[in-house]
Order: C-alpha cells, then structure tokens, then sequence
C-alpha cells in the first residue's frame, strides 16, 4: 500500500486512525487503506446527481434519508470499527444510525459509481463488505455501459438483476419506488 506522509505506517488501521488523517480522502475495509481517486469524471458526476435528485425526490416527507459522497459508513462500528467507506450514494431508514458526522452501521441502499480507477475494488472487496454488513440493496451504476447491477440482500447472500438505460430499476428498500434509468444516464 502506498501511503502518504499523512498516514502513518500500521499494519491494520481503526476508524480512530482515519480520523487522524486529515483532509485526504480514503476508505477502511477490513483494516486496509485505500486512497481515494482524485475527482471522479463528468459523466460519474452526472450519473450521481440524476439518481441521488431521483432518491431525494421520491424520499420527500419520508424517513429515509439520501446522502452523497464524502460521507463516512462505518460498517463494523460495534466490532472493530475498522471498515470506513464513502459510497457515491446511501439511503438510511434508521435515523439511530445517523450520529451527525456519519451512518454507524449498514445503510439500506449503497450506491457506487463505477470508475476504471475503482471498479475492481467496487466490485470484489467492497461488495463483499456490504454483503457481510448487511446492506440491504447495492447498486453498481456503470456509466459506459449504461447499466445498474442491483443487488438485493436475500437470505444472507445478494441475488443480482442488471438493467440498462432503456429499463426501469426498482428501490427493492422504498415501496413504490422505481427510477427509469433513461433519465439517470441522460447526457
């Protein structure tokens, strides 16, 4: 791993040391530091804002609430607290997961963005935290290819359907939600 001068060399990092790190970005999993790509591509920046407006919209007056990134998930906080994400998007039900700074615990929804700088990490280490976390529903937006692996959390393993930009993705967390996938990868 390489690491900047802001982190110190450990073997195995808690969510106490990331918060030592100042103002660069990175993620725990398992102990493990991962720098965070610099800024993410128009084209990230625009499938975000579709499906975060989307969530937010259809969550008015609700009491889920949507959040975008950087905002810390501690998946593990009542263990050893060293799993420390920033997923694109997350919607939280449970407003006792919320401590003002960040989701202490599984959110219901996760969202990553898919980037050639991240998708190996989004789809290998990273889905295998949330699936151990519990996360209830993990969506992988692809904006080259115009497609959303959903992942819903049946029976303690994630059962995947893939949709493309002509389909309409339902929020298998939100009654009655559904997102036309036409409108998130709209140019």
């Amino acid at each position: 791993m390489e690491v900047s001068e802001a982190v110190p060399e450990y073997k195995s990092y808690t969510y106490a040391d990331y918060c030592t790190w100042g103002d660069e970005r990175w993620e725990l999993v398992d102990g493990e530091a991962y720098a965070m790509a610099p800024g993410p591509s128009e084209a990230h920046q625009s499938v975000l804002l579709n499906l975060a407006r989307k969530l937010s919209d259809y969550l008015e007056g609700k009491p889920c609430k949507v959040f975008v990134a950087p905002f810390d998930v501690r998946l593990n906080a009542d263990t050893y607290d060293d799993t420390v994400v920033q997923p694109d998007i997350l919607v939280v039900c449970d407003e006792k997961k919320l401590d003002g700074k960040s989701c202490v615990g599984a959110p219901d929804l996760v969202v990553e963005i898919l980037s050639p700088s991240t998708a190996t990490r989004d789809k290998t280490i990273k889905f295998k935290a949330y699936l151990q976390a519990g996360v209830r529903e993990y969506w992988m937006a692809d904006p080259e290819t115009k497609s959303i692996s959903a992942h819903v959390l049946e029976n303690g393993r994630y059962y995947t359907t893939i949709y493309f930009d002509n389909d309409t993705v339902p929020v298998h967390i939100l009654e009655g939600c559904a997102i036309e996938l036409a409108k998130v990868f709209a140019e």
